[in-house]
């Protein structure tokens, strides 16, 4: 499948979905606590599916209804658990990887052939330190994880994931003598651990902090149930927010912005620095876009997901942009560092790339092709946010947004942008 995208204008008012990460950790930590927890304004998504269904053959009982979900029944750590499927999810195998870790029996645990490319030994080899037994695939899934883990000391890069750390503290409360955790080196993607420590605070479980984002202490506790209403997503927020400043006319984002720490609200700032006028009040965001943008130099490391929305904004920009210190996002779905660099080019905007970013620019001479998003869900959306702007466009993987966002084409497409999908 592909999308024919032309040339359009999109104007009213759109609601920004709930935060995919939010989504995730509330959905772990409301099934390990039980006892009737709540999540509201949940994520329905392919990414998040996968977590309910994680969860249920860890033994929760999940009933869904509408944006919410009701956990009846907890975790249960003796019960025997089949082959999990975590499908295209980097989230939910990671987090369920130190969930695995307190089982007595083998657990497998695998995805999808994207999945099965990214990732997961810093972390086998964390839970393999306090006492799992892991195997893997040169380090990545399918990967066999069998407990039980006890805790202690706990060593880990910290230039990878901060999924892998978020996985080694959702676990550590539940061992029996908790988890004293040092990160070496520079953690990458810092307000996503924030996230987990601000859910798991939600949830009954303090972490303490001996040096942020460096050396954590957390002791045996107990997940208490609560109701955990989830934020909007600001990954999903940058991708409108530029759909609003390249194609937009009178745009409204209406949701609630929460209280809850999110990395990705930096977009914002970088959209003020670029020239663009931000009005945010308690339920809705507007923008007021220049002619020309601004060109900067911005620091992604706490944001990769940043990538695909600042990158398009190059089409209107008057000086180049230059992305630095994200070199994690290769380490995505795809590289979407490699893959923006090739994409980007054939509609106009002149790239060069570097190994841990990208400086991008107008050639001025913009035109339409056909740009593959590989099954990316993020690039696709930004793909055809371009797509918009330049006209006469087509973009693959239309079926990517089921991943984070997806009610985005009829949304789009209800505010005016001329998308249509096609067989390919």
């Amino acid at each position: 499948m592909k999308c024919k995208i032309e040339k359009s204008k999109i104007t009213g008012q759109i609601t920004c979905p709930p935060n995919k990460s939010y989504s995730h950790r509330a959905i772990f930590l409301a099934s390990i606590a039980g006892e009737n927890s709540t999540v509201n304004n949940v994520l329905l998504s392919e990414d998040t599916k996968a977590t309910i269904e994680t969860c249920k053959k860890f033994g929760a009982i999940i009933e869904v209804a509408e944006s919410s979900l009701e956990i009846k029944n907890s975790i249960d750590l003796s019960t025997k658990v089949p082959q999990i499927d975590t499908e295209n999810s980097g989230t939910t195998i990671r987090i369920a990887s130190g969930i695995a870790s307190l089982y007595s029996d083998e657990i497998t645990l695998t995805g999808d052939t994207s999945l099965q490319k990214r990732p997961m030994q810093p972390l086998l080899d964390a839970l393999s330190s306090i006492g799992a037994q892991c195997s893997s695939t040169d380090g990545k899934p399918p990967i066999k994880i069998k407990g039980k883990i006890t805790g202690g000391n706990v060593t880990i890069p910290g230039n990878f994931s901060s999924q892998f750390i978020s996985s080694l503290l959702i676990c550590a409360p539940l061992t029996k003598n908790g988890i004293n955790l040092n990160i070496e080196g520079n953690l990458v993607s810092k307000p996503y651990l924030d996230a987990t420590i601000a859910t798991m605070r939600k949830f009954g479980v303090t972490v303490q902090t001996l040096i942020p984002y460096k050396k954590y202490n957390i002791t045996p506790q107990i997940y208490k149930s609560t109701s955990f209403t989830v934020p909007i997503d600001f990954s999903s927020l940058a991708l409108l927010l530029s759909a609003a400043v390249l194609d937009g006319k009178e745009v409204a984002i209406k949701g609630n912005l929460g209280n809850l720490p999110q990395g990705d609200e930096v977009f914002i700032d970088i959209l003020e620095q670029m020239g663009v006028t931000v009005d945010i009040d308690d339920e809705q965001i507007k923008i007021k876009s220049p002619e020309k943008l601004g060109g900067g130099k911005f620091d992604l490391s706490n944001s990769p997901d940043l990538l695909p929305p600042l990158a398009i904004l190059a089409l209107k920009t008057s000086a180049p942009i230059e992305v630095v210190n994200v070199k994690h996002a290769r380490l995505k779905e795809t590289d979407r560092i490699a893959i923006i660099s090739r994409e980007l080019v054939k509609i106009g905007i002149i790239v060069n790339e570097k190994e841990d970013g990208l400086i991008l620019e107008s050639s001025g001479n913009l035109k339409g092709a056909e740009m593959v998003s590989e099954n990316d869900h993020r690039l696709f959306m930004a793909f055809c946010i371009a797509g918009m702007f330049v006209g006469e466009c087509t973009v693959t993987d239309p079926d990517s947004v089921n991943v984070s966002y997806p009610d985005f084409i009829n949304e789009m497409t209800r505010m005016g942008a001329k998308i249509q999908t096609q067989s390919n």
